[in-house]
């Protein structure tokens, strides 16, 4: 059988798997992923290369940026039952917050079909949980945290972040579940968890991912959120609060007297 019998093209590769082939070139520059090469030089994919792209993708969804990904895989290849178990958290979690929007939106309906007007704070609540996009939430904490940045970090620190941001573009995403985790362990109440202290090494690990392990970055950081909470007006709209921060704090300072133990 020829090469083109066995493995997808970069363009069917693509398609299939719901990414642009730029991004496919992006990925083999950074030497994240290699393709086969034909006898003619023509790119393809096979099982092998799908499942490193499969790790690529799994690892880029979890926050972390390309250089880090780069980094992770030069040193070892992720079990794939370890990133399925990760994508399996993160997805649970996300199946939560839809099937609570879902929840909302069935209730309201059963209100109008009973006959009953939705009160104002009905209304409040699906607006926040159910129409307003991610695009829409990032605006918003644009304009309350760019002051504040502004404040904080100097103009070439700024810009500095910025180009790193640029780069890890899936960060955001790794850190909405992990808020969003914390929110859960919060409510349960106990910092000294196994659960607990699993999400305060990935909690720092995230802030170390921003920082690059530059402690006046990470401090800085932490004066922006403290500023933005005592804002009264911002407050509310924040995904996290004074009481999320202590919690993972606490379960930190576990998890380092468990690592001391060990």
């Amino acid at each position: 059988m020829s090469l083109r019998d066995q493995h997808l093209s970069p363009a069917e590769a693509a398609k299939r798997l719901g990414v642009s082939p730029k991004a496919l070139r992006l990925y083999e520059a950074r030497g994240l992923l290699k393709p086969l090469r034909s006898a003619t030089g023509w790119r393809a994919y096979g099982a092998s290369e799908i499942a490193a792209l499969h790790r690529i993708l799994a690892l880029k969804r979890l926050g972390l940026p390309l250089s880090r990904i780069a980094e992770l895989l030069s040193r070892d290849q992720p079990a794939m039952a370890e990133l399925l178990a990760a994508q399996e958290q993160m997805l649970a979690q996300e199946s939560k917050r839809i099937g609570h929007a879902l929840r909302l939106v069935r209730a309201a309906r059963g209100k109008l079909k009973a006959g009953k007007a939705l009160s104002l704070d009905d209304l409040i609540q699906l607006t926040k949980e159910t129409t307003m996009t991610t695009q829409e939430k990032t605006e918003e904490l644009k304009a309350i945290f760019d002051p504040l940045i502004e404040k904080h970090f100097s103009e070439t620190e700024r810009s500095d972040l910025g180009a790193r941001a640029h780069e890890a573009d899936g960060t955001a995403q790794g850190w909405d579940g992990l808020m969003a985790e914390a929110r859960d362990l919060v409510a349960k109440g106990d910092p000294n968890s196994p659960a607990a202290k699993s999400l305060a090494r990935r909690w720092m690990a995230q802030v170390n991912l921003f920082s690059q392990g530059n402690a006046a970055l990470a401090a800085k950081a932490r004066e922006v959120w403290k500023d933005a909470m005592a804002d009264p007006a911002a407050a509310p709209k924040l995904p996290l609060n004074p009481e999320i921060f202590a919690f993972v704090q606490q379960a930190w300072k576990a998890a380092q007297a468990d690592d001391a133990k060990a």
